[in-house]
């Protein structure tokens, strides 16, 4: 049976940039499987009522239907269990929700204001419409005052991933020496900021830059070969 996975696009439909999206797209990858994807906009919430969902990424694996990242994985580890593993067992589930907190409060959280304006241009004018609407209602601002003092406000955000920072000083991956569904989590929001944005969240020498360019690099370089700036 195929896999269908819906995923968040804007103007490019080949250029998928939710990270909720991307950590599923690497979970696919780690386990083997391929999924056809199902290009979404943001005010296509007519084609996931179906399945009981707003927003992506929704997996559809013939008659399931799964929403939200978090459960997908889970789904993925259980229903594939043939497969490698996205954990490497338990323990490695129960630290893997953790990292799922906070990749979506310091990750996505922290790098939302710095990217926020160049999301838009890489809308159509309906979804345009609706991201400033909705994100500026969220901020009480518009986009490009959110945006407006992230060459500062970067410093902090960089600050914020020193515990990444130490652990990938010691090992070569957040699950070690080999990387597994945490990495993924946090790689999924530096990839959508790659896939919108030219702002550059790290520096160069940074050991987080040279962890986000293995995973880049990772089944057969399928994060570096979609589409995305070279920051």
């Amino acid at each position: 049976m195929t896999l269908k996975l819906f995923e968040l696009v804007g103007l490019d439909g080949a250029r998928p940039f939710s990270p909720y999206c991307w950590r599923i797209r690497m979970a696919l990858a780690h386990k083997g499987l391929d999924a056809v994807s199902i290009p979404w906009r943001f005010t296509e919430k007519a084609a996931l009522a179906p399945y009981k969902s707003e927003k992506v990424p929704v997996l559809l694996d013939g008659d399931q239907a799964i929403a939200d990242s978090w459960a997908i994985a889970l789904y993925l580890e259980d229903a594939y269990r043939d497969r490698p593993s996205l954990f490497g067992g338990e323990g490695g589930r129960a630290m893997a929700r953790m990292l799922n907190a906070w990749g979506d409060l310091a990750i996505v959280g922290g790098i939302f204001p710095l990217i926020i304006a160049d999301i838009v241009s890489q809308l159509g004018p309906e979804d345009q419409a609706y991201f400033r609407k909705t994100r500026e209602a969220r901020f009480g601002k518009t986009v490009e005052e959110v945006a407006a003092g992230r060459d500062s406000a970067v410093i902090g955000f960089r600050k914020s991933l020193d515990p990444l920072r130490l652990t990938l000083k010691a090992q070569s991956f957040i699950g070690g020496e080999q990387p597994n569904y945490a990495d993924y989590i946090v790689f999924g929001g530096f990839q959508w900021a790659r896939a919108v944005s030219s702002f550059a969240l790290l520096e160069a020498d940074d050991p987080v830059y040279a962890w986000r360019d293995k995973l880049l690099d990772a089944f057969g370089g399928m994060a570096r070969n979609s589409g995305g700036y070279p920051v």
